[in-house]
């Protein structure tokens, strides 16, 4: 991985950047993001200026289509964004460099799915659990089970509404999640 950008930096700085480099994409592999994107973050991150994607491979020694992908990811979760304007009729992409835009945008869109997925679950099959719990036809220990499958989905859902509420906040920028002194 080649981390010196085309600016001038010292091999010294050079050194503390390839630390803090490595240390984004640890973390970010911790959260699921590929360590190689987050190398490519922590690149784009230092940079002070918009990148091509034929930079970033360059970069990065990464084939163009493993690339693209990487870049597809990263503009998704609203960590690097492309440009309006071209380079040379390519695209240009810049990182997010503030950390806790970055978070809410991350996080909210991870958060957000996983609500979406469960609440629709948990709504599609509560009414088919009533409606055993209900049945003349359903066993004592079947209702019971059933009673007990429902009770959980309706802990669950609970969770989930307030799960919602807390992105809502995080993705609207709720004061608690903006930058401490």
């Amino acid at each position: 991985m080649e981390t010196t950008p085309t600016a001038s930096v010292s091999p010294q700085r050079s050194e503390l950047r390839k630390k803090v480099i490595e240390s984004i994409a640890t973390t970010m592999d911790l959260y699921g993001v590929n360590h190689s994107f987050g190398q490519l973050y922590g690149i784009m991150y230092f940079e002070d200026r918009p990148m091509t994607l034929e930079e970033m491979k360059d970069y990065m020694n990464m084939s163009k289509s493993n690339m693209s992908y990487a870049v597809r990811s990263l503009t998704e979760s609203q960590m690097i964004y492309k440009l309006d304007e071209k380079r040379d009729r390519k695209d240009q992409y810049v990182a997010e460099t503030d950390f806790f835009r970055t978070f809410r945008n991350f996080f909210g869109a991870k958060l957000q799915r996983e609500v979406d997925v469960m609440l629709a679950s948990i709504r599609e099959v509560t009414p088919e659990l009533s409606e055993i719990v209900l049945s003349e036809e359903t066993s004592a220990d079947e209702r019971e089970e059933a009673l007990r499958d429902l009770h959980k989905m309706r802990h669950a859902e609970q969770y989930y509404v307030w799960l919602q509420r807390f992105v809502d906040r995080l993705q609207g920028g709720d004061a608690f999640f903006e930058k401490g002194e």
